[in-house]
């Protein structure tokens, strides 16, 4: 069925992968009752507003979609929309701070949209860092990114960023991949071919086991304690250098490239937990848990992902390794104590307000209201919790989705028997629509 698509300014590339509808949604094709629009933002800024073609109370309401990759068919869009939310799926631009204002360009396009009344906005694993990071910066303003505390600075270009009305989190990622990324057993970071065989994790006398690795107390210790050393040392050798290239005397007059083998967060290596599913392995608390038909049961809730990756790709840039520079590795850097580590149940040792690009961290100065959903069939899920605890809202929820692998569809290797998950998409924005429609959250009326 041919759907409505409004485009305008668009190049004929760019009309012809839109139409060819979703990367992210499977066969899930655009619902006749939804048409969409392109939006150019600004240089760069590609949008796409989904929106009902009969527009109903709903639609006062816009949700504002944004990742570092391409999210213009993200399933958020369809699927909020098709509820009867307008929703603006973008593309971010630009180096450091440049994603932020993309954002700004979103949602003050959004708020200026007719009919619209709130906005709220999502935000899917990194897009969680992205969104959680532009809301508290919008809400506190520069001293949020600017603090003391914060090993690198936000730009003064990111003053005045216009607040949204309310934030939801689904499978938002920690915000420290570099450090959970980094491979102890690396002797030297510029060089991954060499490693250590008593820190490697894929090492079977270390206790690394493809079809689910069992490490001992000990390995464990040491891996933890010597990420902590390395990493450390890292953002040392980063702030030397960054002193040096603000002092005129470094390699180039603005970055330098900072490359660590390791130190990518492409794929799920070099994380022990990936490979270990005993680690982050279930909440502390009693939570509600989305279930395929719909229910909601309360229960400490357990993930139910299978090992990743049996192979290291630490020897490889492309695919193990960043390649990116000194700002860029400090815009994200935190301090890391001794003790850190990770356990059942959550990442100790890191301080969260050393970062102004950590999902953590900026949910201490998050006051809108504030939906969190994790996917049981990633790791990622427990990142919700510690969010949970931090966020400064008044008015903030917690939700896991079981079954849903990180890209929100059913993991099906996590399932003990054939569609024992169900189809997680329906339960998972049946239940944000309840979230956003709720009496007194975002309207005076009662839900539909």
């Amino acid at each position: 069925m041919v759907t409505a698509l409004t485009v305008l300014c668009a190049t004929p590339s760019w009309a012809q992968r839109v139409q060819l509808d979703d990367t992210w949604g499977g066969d899930r094709q655009l619902a006749p009752s939804i048409m969409r629009t392109y939006i150019p933002l600004g240089p760069g800024v590609p949008g796409v507003m989904y929106q009902p073609v009969s527009s109903g109370e709903k639609s006062h309401i816009a949700i504002v979609v944004m990742h570092g990759a391409d999210y213009l068919t993200f399933p958020t869009c369809m699927e909020l929309s098709k509820r009867g939310y307008r929703v603006l799926c973008a593309n971010p631009t630009g180096s450091g701070d440049g994603p932020l204002l993309s954002v700004k360009l979103a949602v003050a396009y959004a708020r200026h949209y007719p009919g619209v009344q709130k906005v709220v906005l999502f935000g899917h694993s990194g897009g969680g860092v992205l969104m959680s990071t532009y809301q508290n910066i919008a809400e506190n303003g520069l001293k949020a990114c600017q603090g003391p505390e914060k090993i690198y600075k936000c730009s003064d270009s990111v003053a005045a960023l216009p607040p949204a009305d309310g934030v939801i989190l689904e499978d938002a990622n920690w915000g420290i991949m570099g450090l959970l990324s980094l491979d102890p057993a690396v002797v030297d970071y510029s060089n991954g071919m060499k490693v250590d065989p008593d820190l490697d994790l894929f090492n079977p006398r270390n206790g690394f086991n493809p079809a689910g690795s069992n490490y001992s107390p000990d390995f464990i210790h040491k891996f933890q304690s010597s990420v902590a050393k390395k990493y450390n040392q890292l953002v040392k050798t980063a702030q030397d250098r960054l002193t040096l290239i603000e002092a005129g005397q470094g390699r180039f007059a603005d970055d330098e490239p900072f490359p660590i083998a390791s130190g990518g967060s492409s794929v799920p290596n070099n994380k022990l937990f990936a490979q270990d599913v005993r680690f982050m392995s279930h909440t502390k608390g009693s939570w509600p848990l989305i279930h395929a038909d719909g229910s909601v049961t309360t229960e400490i809730v357990h993930t139910v992902r299978v090992p990743e990756n049996p192979k290291t790709v630490t020897p490889y840039l492309n695919t193990g390794g960043s390649n990116g520079t000194v700002r860029a590795f400090l815009r994200s850097a935190v301090r890391v104590s001794d003790d850190f580590g990770f356990d059942e149940t959550t990442i100790h040792g890191v301080d969260w307000t050393s970062s102004y690009t950590n999902t953590v961290g900026n949910s201490k100065g998050i006051h809108v209201p504030l939906l969190f959903v994790g996917n049981t069939g990633h790791w990622e899920y427990l990142v919700g919790e510690s969010v949970y605890e931090y966020a400064a809202s008044k008015d903030k929820s917690l939700a896991f989705m079981e079954g849903a692998f990180h890209s929100l569809n059913t993991c099906t290797p996590c399932e003990k028997s054939p569609g024992q998950y169900g189809d997680t998409i329906k339960p998972l924005f049946d239940y944000m629509d309840k979230w956003l429609s709720q009496k007194g959250r975002f309207t005076d009326r009662a839900q539909q």
